[in-house]
């Protein structure tokens, strides 16, 4: 007996990750204000991995609040080079600036996962990966962009690894999945593990 998983989210990315893994999977988009949430944990020495999971946890309740009895999934995603948080670019000029900055240095994708029911947290997880992005010119930045056009304000890093975006890298460490946004394997074993799939 499989559960239909309520994921919390509106990513077309994750939502196909788990249709594809043979999830049964139901998108619900949750109403968040992430900048507002995350706030005041800028400068309060909270790991980039944990606001991913604050973020992540703050979505699964908020949808869960609207569907009693439910297992939901809360995804979030967060872009750190050092101690510095990246959001997703609002223009081409901020996906630029983006890219000149993580040129030739090696930044962490932080993929957090959280399941609720009922309001009540059952499991959360942050997948990790560390990807080496190859010394760009400034000239090739500007074509790639041009290139890959609005897909590069989708994504944290402006770059899309599924797509031209692995061009940009030199280095990559850690799975797929957690790069495109959903820490899938342990998700999947920790739904086995509740029952909510065939296992």
């Amino acid at each position: 007996m499989t559960e239909k998983i309520i994921l919390a989210s509106g990513s077309p990315f994750r939502k196909a990750m788990l249709a594809n893994a043979g999830v049964d999977v139901e998108a619900v988009p949750a109403e968040v204000d992430e900048r507002a949430l995350e706030a005041p944990l800028q400068g309060s020495g909270v790991s980039p991995e944990d606001v991913a999971l604050v973020l992540a946890e703050a979505k699964a309740t908020e949808v869960s609040a609207r569907k009693p009895g439910a297992l939901v999934l809360g995804c979030d995603q967060t872009l750190s080079l050092g101690d510095e948080v990246f959001h997703k670019p609002a223009d081409m000029e901020g996906a630029r600036r983006h890219l000149l900055a993580l040129s030739g240095k090696t930044h962490q994708l932080n993929s957090a996962a959280v399941l609720v029911r009922d309001g009540a947290v059952l499991w959360r997880h942050v997948g990790i990966a560390s990807l080496t992005m190859r010394k760009l010119d400034p000239a090739f930045i500007g074509r790639h962009l041009a290139r890959v056009g609005a897909k590069a304000l989708s994504s944290v890093g402006a770059y899309q690894v599924e797509g031209e975006g692995i061009q940009l890298f030199d280095k990559i460490e850690g799975d797929h999945f957690t790069i495109v946004g959903l820490p899938l394997l342990p998700l999947l074993a920790e739904l086995r593990t509740l029952g909510a799939i065939d296992g």
